[in-house]
């Protein structure tokens, strides 16, 4: 009987000091991917415009892997409530999560992007297939029957068809959800077409220069084909969408990525895109359940909406709709 006592005791106190410390916080703080970035700063200054009694969402970025690292440190004051994400949270986030007491992981999933590949408006177009990239880009590529440090150094070298520039790719690192959609999408298709390349070493990238990781948002890649006239950089479809007066877009296997293509399947590399909402905070941090609920709307992130505008490929009406009642229910994500 003293047992349970204190247990309820502990469980009681605990709550308590989650409750407090999140109320000494009365912003909604997020971070993570800087795909959904722009996406979450509109609708962060609409909600401030919108609700008065709530102040506008921080929103920062850092990457989805470090949104939803910051994510699982924990719950409370210092702990943000929301981690955007181009990607599905991992099983083994989930487990961090769990072992700092983040139990309620809310998945939200609010609509579509696709992969680009972007370059400067006064070079040569290109028409890429997964296979041309995979063979820019690989570490080892098969040569009189045997794996070489990859030989190409332009792109016409891979194929006549493409332009005669030099092979530069800049890529996200290893901490955008991006990457892991170029590496899922793109990579490993073109590497399945290069029978002499094991499946496990489709992702070791040549270390010659020719691929620039950037660390931080799509900004610093764009300042990269700046300085660089040859190179080709990886975006999201909005990042593209916002700067079309600088860059231009590769088709790959032959399609153009638009909002008509990545909507219909027919472009090849799309990927969904997610927030997810410390359940935990839900009761204590203000504006947390209005600005999801506000994000799901239809006039926010729908058909004709500022996010739309902004590049954005809305869900329809019944992922819409079965979006909103998993976060009503508080359904717990269970990762990939």
């Amino acid at each position: 009987m003293k047992k349970q006592m204190l247990s309820v005791a502990v469980v009681a106190g605990l709550a308590a000091s989650v409750s407090t410390a999140a109320m000494a916080r009365d912003t909604i703080q997020i971070a993570g991917s800087s795909t959904v970035l722009p996406f979450a700063s509109i609708v962060a200054e609409e909600f401030g415009n919108t609700y008065s009694e709530f102040n506008t969402p921080v929103v920062g970025s850092g990457g989805s892997s470090g949104g939803l690292r910051q994510f699982c440190q924990g719950v409370g004051e210092n702990t943000i409530d929301i981690a955007n994400a181009s990607r599905p949270i991992r099983s083994g986030e989930i487990e961090s999560c769990g072992e700092n007491g983040v139990n309620e992981i809310l998945e939200i999933k609010f609509g579509y992007d696709g992969i680009v590949f972007a370059s400067r408006l006064d070079r040569a177009e290109f028409a890429l297939t997964p296979e041309h990239v995979f063979k820019a880009a690989a570490a080892q590529l098969p040569q009189d029957g045997e794996l070489v440090d990859n030989p190409y150094t332009r792109w016409s070298e891979i194929d006549s068809s493409l332009p005669d520039q030099e092979i530069v790719l800049v890529i996200p690192a290893s901490n955008h959800g991006t990457r892991e959609v170029f590496e899922e999408k793109v990579v490993h298709p073109g590497c399945d077409t290069v029978a002499e390349v094991e499946d496990d070493a489709c992702n070791n990238l040549r270390g010659d220069g020719r691929i620039v990781e950037i660390a931080g948002d799509y900004t610093e890649t764009l300042a990269r084909l700046d300085a660089q006239e040859d190179a080709v950089g990886v975006f999201g479809l909005s990042f593209y969408d916002q700067n079309r007066d600088r860059l231009q877009v590769a088709t790959v296997d032959g399609v153009t990525p638009s909002l008509e293509t990545i909507g219909s399947g027919e472009y090849p590399v799309s990927r969904p895109l997610f927030f997810y909402v410390k359940g935990e905070h839900l009761d204590v941090i203000p504006g947390l359940t209005e600005y999801t609920e506000f994000f799901l709307n239809e006039m926010t992130s729908g058909y004709g909406s500022p996010l739309e505008d902004a590049g954005l490929i809305p869900m329809d009406e019944e992922e819409r709709a079965e979006a909103l009642e998993q976060f009503q229910s508080r359904t717990v994500a269970t990762g990939e």
